[in-house]
Parts: structure tokens; C-alpha cells; sequence
């Protein structure tokens, strides 16, 4: 039963080998399962609600695997979370995640018991009422600021509240009153637009879960200039992700087509040809192509050629030397720009 509750409120779902189910979650894959040696280690990876994680010494020696629900040292009381991860890869994954080695670590109380998940059932029900009732709270106090997010620690004894705001709010009065009114430790932490995204999750236009729900752990900022050099449409609503701002994945391809344009002519030198002068229309730079068309703002006799065959036209050109025309095998395209998936 306890299982089946983790599964259906999506914090848990692990696999016995470490891959993730999804459900909104963060994966980890342990890919030294099966490796002699690769269980040692006391330190424990346990993940929370959404994308939270944390980082655990299992200092009394409990038997654990991936996908245990376990019950966690926290101030106050305790938590509840599932694991993720055990053995040497939690300190590969501790290093990445900058902690300090002074720092100390909580421990693994127990694996969760009946009585454990009852108290963390009633806190998980009362989440998405206070997340309600504290953006009227905020509001009423003129605060500008969206508390995106709610989540109750394991034993209902402190709740995290997550807020996104431009500049800095102060939220002192909106503690003393949250505590009066939910009767638990107050928490509140900032979290930019793409971790909101992140913690509630969502598909995107790709058909996929949301990449910042599935695997992101940092978020880079991402330019209109990533774009450009794709080539695709300027239209702020197919850039925008649910986050509302620009997509990460603009910036996941966008190294190849930096590379491969390192081929092509600057856009801004026309072509001199015998019979006409040829601008530059559209750039197909995955396949190598280049199109060019005799007026400057629309399609009209658009050829296509290579992006060789495009600097020998224009070193020509320098020359003084015009050829019979771009390309005796030019190819005669549709204008017609495709559809882009963005």
C-alpha cells in the first residue's frame, strides 16, 4: 500500500536498476549496477517531491535499494522520500552538486513504517489547499510575488513554500502570518520561472516530458540569437516554453549549426551572374544548401546551390569574372520555408 501511494503521488516510480519512470521526475542512472564493489558507501541519494533531492548517511547500516521509501533526518522531525541511488556514485553525484566536505549530513532514520505514511498522506493532501489559500494571503499583504508551489515535509511539521518574484520581497509579515494560519515551520524559497516549470511538470510540443522536470539540474540562459542561427521562425509563442520564456532546448543544437556554418558565405555578398545579380534568400545548413534569389525582399528565381559553389561564384566576382549563371545543375525550389517543429 505504501508503494502504491508513492507511485500514484509521482515521488517515487524508481526501477531496481536506477532509471526513472518519468512521472515528473528527475532520473538517476546507476550505471555501475552489477559492478563489484560499486554498493559500497554510506552516503544515500533520496529525492522528494518533484525535483528535490537530498543526500542522506545511512549511518546504521539499513539494508536499502533504489526505490525504497525511507524516513529522513530533518529540522524539525523527519521526511520522507524514496531512494535514488546508493553506493559510489552518491559521492560522484555529492561532488557535483558542490558540497562542501565539512558540511554535515543527515542521516536515514528507518525505512518508512505504516504509521509514517499515514502522517505523510495527510500532509501531502493539504498541499494544493495552502498553495490556494497563501496566494490570497500574499496578495492581500501587496505582495508582489507568485507562490508557485507547496510542499509539506514527511511529518506535516514544516511546509516549503516556493515563490518566483522580479526583485527582492519582503516576506517577513507573510511568515507570522502563514505559521498563524497552517500552524507549521514556515520555509520560503525563490525559484526562477524554468525550476517552477520544473517542479509542476508538463509535455512539450515535442511529444516529451519537459526536459526541466526530467533531467535538467542547471538552467543557462538561452538567447534569441540560439534562433538565428537555426533559423527558425522569430515567433515569440513558438520560442516560449510553458515557462514563458525562452526554450532550452534552443541552445541544445546549436553548437552543430555554429560548426557547420563555418562553411558558408557571409549572407550580406550577392552573386554577379551574366544575366542577373542574386541575393541571398534562405541558408538549408544540416543539408549544405544555400538558396538565392534575384529580387531582395521576395522569392523570384530561386536557385539553390552549394555553399562551395557559393564562395567560387564570389571569388570570381572579386575577380571581376561573372558566371553563365549560379549553378548549371541549379535547382529550382519552393520558396515555401518549412514548417519548424519549435
Amino acid at each position: 500500500m505504501d508503494q502504491d501511494f508513492i507511485l500514484n503521488n509521482g515521488s517515487g516510480g524508481i526501477c531496481c536498476k536506477g532509471c526513472g519512470r518519468g512521472m515528473g521526475q528527475l532520473h538517476s542512472f546507476d550505471y555501475l549496477a552489477g559492478v563489484p564493489g560499486a554498493d559500497e558507501g554510506d552516503y544515500v541519494e533520496v529525492q522528494f517531491k518533484n525535483t528535490r533531492k537530498g543526500f542522506f548517511i545511512n549511518s546504521n547500516k539499513i539494508p536499502l535499494e533504489k526505490g525504497d521509501i525511507v524516513a529522513v533526518e530533518s529540522n524539525p522531525g523527519h521526511d520522507i522520500g524514496t531512494v535514488t541511488m546508493t553506493g559510489r556514485l552518491v559521492a560522484l553525484q555529492m561532488k557535483k552538486a558542490n558540497l562542501r566536505p565539512d558540511i554535515e549530513i543527515k542521516r536515514i532514520y528507518r525505512k518508512a513504517r505504516e504509521v509514517d505514511m499515514e502522517k505523510y498522506a495527510e500532509a501531502k493532501a493539504r498541499e494544493h489547499d495552502t498553495m490556494i489559500r497563501s496566494r490570497q494571503i500574499a496578495k492581500e499583504l501587496g505582495l508582489e510575488m507568485k507562490i508557485g508551489d507547496v510542499e509539506y515535509q514527511g511529518d506535516g511539521l514544516k511546509a516549503i513554500f516556493y515563490y518566483i518574484a522580479d526583485g527582492r520581497v519582503d516576506f517577513r509579515q507573510l511568515i507570522k502570518v502563514l505559521a498563524d494560519a497552517f500552524h507549521v515551520r514556515i520555509e520560503m524559497k525563490q525559484i526562477g520561472a524554468r525550476q517552477e516549470a520544473g517542479r509542476i511538470g508538463g509535455i512539450g510540443p515535442c511529444g516529451r516530458e519537459l526536459c526541466c522536470t526530467t533531467w535538467m539540474t542547471s538552467f543557462v540562459s538561452v538567447s534569441t540569437g540560439a534562433a538565428r542561427f537555426q533559423d527558425l521562425s522569430m515567433n515569440p509563442q513558438k520560442l516560449a516554453g510553458q515557462c514563458a520564456k525562452l526554450k532550452c532546448c534552443l541552445n541544445y543544437e546549436v553548437d552543430a549549426y555554429v560548426e557547420a556554418q563555418k562553411g558558408f558565405p557571409s549572407r550580406d555578398i550577392p552573386l554577379e551572374t551574366l544575366d542577373s545579380t542574386y541575393f541571398f534568400f534562405k541558408a538549408d545548413i544540416l543539408n549544405g544548401q544555400i538558396s538565392y534569389s534575384t529580387d531582395k525582399v521576395f522569392a523570384a528565381n530561386v536557385e539553390t546551390i552549394s555553399p562551395a559553389r557559393a564562395l567560387e561564384i564570389i571569388a570570381m566576382n572579386r575577380k571581376g569574372q561573372k558566371p553563365a549563371s549560379l549553378d548549371e545543375n541549379a535547382v529550382k525550389t519552393d520558396p515555401r520555408k518549412d514548417n519548424d517543429i519549435l
